[in-house]
């Protein structure tokens, strides 16, 4: 089973989300774990957009995994969320973000982070799947797509390079 599919609840998939800049970007993650998972709103903008202050988490082609590890979380949450209009994300092939997997860690937790990045990485590496999530208007279908995405290691494959 994959880590990422048990992270992102159905509450957690934003689509077509209109907002103009990070910082903006990252107060509505903070108010939607707020509302979903009773944490912090300002405690997690801030952290996110501290950790996007070290270095950009834009992947390039058009995505990005913002995460950040959070004092007092039992256990890693994530949200997908997809931006009605591309936002400049200083990615490393200069390309703005229209897709994303924020990712809260326990601040504790370093072995299960590296994972997780990992397996959101080869997720946003299916160009199959980007086309879907990049097109589908329902959330509860994103959810499903997902929830049953399996990474090539998990599914008894080696990973594709």
């Amino acid at each position: 089973m994959s880590h990422l599919s048990g992270l992102i609840s159905s509450e957690h998939i934003l689509l077509d989300l209109n907002i103009s800049s990070k910082e903006q970007l990252f107060d509505e993650v903070g108010r939607l774990f707020a509302r979903t998972d009773d944490l912090s709103d300002t405690l997690v903008s801030s952290n996110l957009l501290a950790r996007e202050q070290l270095a950009s988490t834009g992947l390039g082609h058009g995505v990005a995994v913002p995460h950040g590890r959070i004092v007092g979380l039992k256990a890693p949450v994530a949200a997908f969320i997809r931006l009605s209009r591309p936002l400049p994300f200083d990615s490393p092939d200069g390309n703005p973000i229209t897709m994303m997997v924020i990712l809260l860690i326990p601040d504790n937790v370093t072995q299960k982070h590296l994972e997780i990045l990992s397996e959101v990485a080869e997720l946003f590496s299916d160009s199959a799947m980007l086309d879907k999530l990049s097109t589908e208007k329902k959330a509860a279908t994103v959810h499903k797509m997902l929830s049953s995405w399996l990474p090539t290691h998990s599914a008894g494959k080696p990973p594709s390079r």
